[in-house]
């Protein structure tokens, strides 16, 4: 259990210089606070504080607590800023706190229930610092409030507030859009993207620039690129008014100094069939160096050509200072799904370690053209396996071994960038959900080591063959749900809860309303039309595949559809592949090599029968500091918050939360006092009840 006290101490008073270049007034970088996603513009999850160190790591203790009162689970990494904290409830209202005591100074609801994550805020203040502002998207919108009051700023966007739905091209009534990474701010502009559909109809996932203090965009990046842009011809000539995604979901990074944006992007739509979309695709898959201020393209890499395995970039790119071949490099660091580090120059994207293309296999599907090649770094070496063979599955038991054994024998397993199939399920490995996720690494400047936390699991998939068109209750749902839901609508639980028998579990308003707004990683789909809703409802709930009315319009199906996400497990909900299923990298990036690797979590059933150190799937990242420390929650099922040190990976320190910390901590000082933070809701397994609780530690006194 948490402690609900916690005794105060003294300690001497370090007073910390906080150096800034007049370009970096927009982001503030302090020694003392963390008032940037991501701990400083440069991403790098660090702090230079070190009253909390190896010495006394055990000391460490409930300072406060904040719940929300609220359900449905937190991917928040708050921000701290002058002794204030700020943070986003389950339901995406926000509030401030006083950061050395946890009591509440205000709260804002824009009366929305959001429905989508939201990972973190963003802080603006002028250069005089009287105009001190709080930037946080709800769901479409995009709001400013008064950082000191937490009141709307009228003057800014449309009574307060921006509606990214508008600007791209496509009907606003039908578009879904939601700002789940925080934006990134460069002198008096804040730049976002947004999390979009992954199947068709779908918004293009436009990079857009707006004025801090009206709200007024000010310029537009298409990562669908129009006639006459970049990139055009890799696409068909109509994509860009057909296509979307290739949206930058994770978040940006801005180097202050330079003026240059780097924006990583996702796939394209639809994630796994791209014979409507026949080219290379540029700017999905992309990491994009843009000029801050103007969205000019200075330099860009694509990570994945033509994809069609939804392998995108998941985190924002860390800036890092390396020594290679005895220079010191200002480069850029990019984690991926597939258990990969680039390292980038950042002024020129010319790559730190040579990269290696590789031949692969073609599609076996009509209509698709899969790329010849794909590119992959030389160094370092992957931190998840890259290909599952059958030495490598379980051995928990003898008949988990065997089920496992007899399912994989009946799959294709090759590897990397090995095209989808019908009627056979192909393995993906790491799993769709990293390799990294959106947590993103932590980055040491004393040492170079860059810290990744990364999933192993692994996935069967597969596609199906689509008849007909979207005209009856079946049709909407193979078009729009499978992707998550499976034909079987079995879902892939936790991550894509089972809709079979969810009649009993809502009524057929609530499944209405889930539809058209969302929850968790369910986009709404405000595309669909009253009938098809109603026809959807009655298939997902009755199991009746009602037809639409006549002379309905309805669009015609893709050639293929997505069978669902299907975890690998073994016959008791495990993953089939052998530990560990979760880990923690320490990478040294002036050399490629690593300093330690161990497993992340376990398994808490499984640790009381002995088999502990598994490792398990983790969300939300970690941060490192100068007191030799490296702090993670993120662990889905053990609830632990653990330390770390860094130099050796050893285990100093761990608690448990009331909920999984699936967020990134945050560390700050106030009046002499170090304080580390993590946001504790759980709601990545749908098993443990899930909260909004906010939890600071601090070190109590010496006996």
């Amino acid at each position: 259990m948490i402690p609900a006290r916690f005794r105060w101490f003294s300690c001497i008073f370090i007073v910390i210089v906080c150096l800034r270049t007049p370009s970096q007034s927009t982001e503030p970088k302090s020694t003392r606070d963390w008032a940037v996603y991501g701990g400083d513009p440069e991403k790098t999850h660090y702090s230079p504080l070190t009253q909390i160190n190896k010495s006394n790591i055990k000391r460490l203790e409930v300072a406060w607590s904040y719940d929300t009162g609220e359900t449905g689970g937190l991917q928040t990494s708050p921000i701290e800023v002058a002794g204030t904290l700020y943070g986003v409830s389950p339901s995406q209202k926000i509030f401030a706190l006083v950061a050395a005591t946890g009591k509440l100074k205000w709260k804002f609801d824009s009366g929305i229930v959001g429905t989508q994550p939201s990972r973190g805020l963003t802080y603006w203040s002028s250069p005089d610092n009287k105009d001190r502002r709080i930037i946080l998207g709800v769901m479409n919108f995009v709001y400013e409030l008064n950082a000191d009051t937490g009141q709307p700023i009228p003057t800014f966007g449309n009574s307060g507030r921006v509606d990214l739905r508008e600007g791209l091209g496509r009907d606003v009534a039908t578009g879904s859009i939601a700002l789940t990474s925080p934006a990134v701010v460069y002198k008096d502009l804040f730049i976002v993207g947004g999390r979009e559909s992954e199947t068709l109809p779908a918004l293009p996932g436009d990079i857009r620039a707006y004025d801090v203090r009206t709200g007024k965009l000010r310029w537009s990046f298409h990562t669908i690129p129009h006639p006459g842009e970049m990139g055009y011809e890799t696409w068909p000539k109509d994509a860009w008014q057909k296509s979307g995604g290739a949206n930058n979901w994770t978040g940006m990074t801005v180097d202050q100094k330079t003026g240059i944006l780097y924006a990583p992007t996702g796939s394209a739509a639809f994630d796994f069939y791209g014979g409507d979309r026949l080219g290379d695709n540029l700017f999905a898959d992309c990491e994009l160096a843009l000029n801050a201020e103007t969205g000019e393209r200075i330099w860009h890499f694509q990570g994945v050509r033509h994809d069609i395995w939804d392998r995108d970039f998941p985190s924002p790119p860390t800036l890092v200072t390396v020594t290679h071949d005895g220079k010191r490099v200002d480069a850029l660091s990019q984690t991926t799904k597939q258990g990969f580090v680039y390292l980038f120059d950042r002024a020129t994207g010319t790559p730190v370690f040579p990269l290696e293309y590789h031949k692969y296999p073609p599609s076996d599907l009509y209509g698709e053209v899969a790329a010849e090649e794909q590119p992959l770094p030389t160094k370092p070496a992957p931190y998840a396996r890259q290909r599952l063979t059958e030495d490598m599955l379980t051995n928990r038991t003898p008949e988990a071994h065997t089920w496992v054994v007899d399912q994989f024998r009946t799959y294709r397993s090759e590897g990397q960038f090995v095209p989808l199939s019908v009627g056979k399920n192909t393995i993906i490995f790491p799993g769709f959900d990293g390799g990294a996720e959106w947590g993103g690494p932590a980055f040491d400047p004393e040492s170079g080591i860059l810290y990744v936390n990364s999933n192993e699991m692994a996935w069967a998939v597969e596609l199906a063959e689509n008849t007909g068109d979207r005209l009856s209750g079946k049709g909407v749902y193979q078009s729009q749900c499978t992707i998550c839901h499976r034909d079987d609508m079995k879902g892939s639980p936790p991550l894509f809860p089972s809709l079979v028998g969810v009649r009993d579990r809502m009524t057929q308003e609530e499944i209405r309303n889930r539809i058209q707004k969302g929850a968790g990683r369910m986009p709404g789909f405000p595309n669909l039309t009253t009938d098809e809703i109603n026809a959807l409802v009655k298939f997902v709930s009755e199991g009746e595949n009602k037809e639409l009315s006549s002379g309905q319009p309805a669009p015609p199906l893709m050639p293929y559809r997505f069978s669902g996400y299907t975890r690998f497990h073994d016959p008791e909900g495990y993953p089939a592949v052998a530990p560990p299923w979760g880990t923690l990298s320490a990478i040294n990036l002036n050399t490629g090599e690593y300093a330690w690797k161990i497993p992340l979590g376990e398994y808490p059933e499984l640790a009381a029968k002995g088999t502990s150190n598994t490792g398990s799937e983790n969300y939300g990242g970690p941060i490192v500091t100068a007191g030799g420390l490296l702090f993670i929650g993120a662990t889905n099922y053990d609830k632990k918050f653990r330390a770390f040190d860094k130099s050796t990976g050893e285990l100093l320190w761990e608690t448990k939360l009331p909920f999984s910390g699936n967020a990134t901590p945050i560390t700050y000082e106030i009046s002499g006092r170090q304080y580390v933070v993590i946001a504790a809701g759980g709601g990545k397994d749908l098993k443990s009840p899930s909260g909004g609780v906010y939890i600071a530690f601090a070190l109590r006194s010496p006996e």
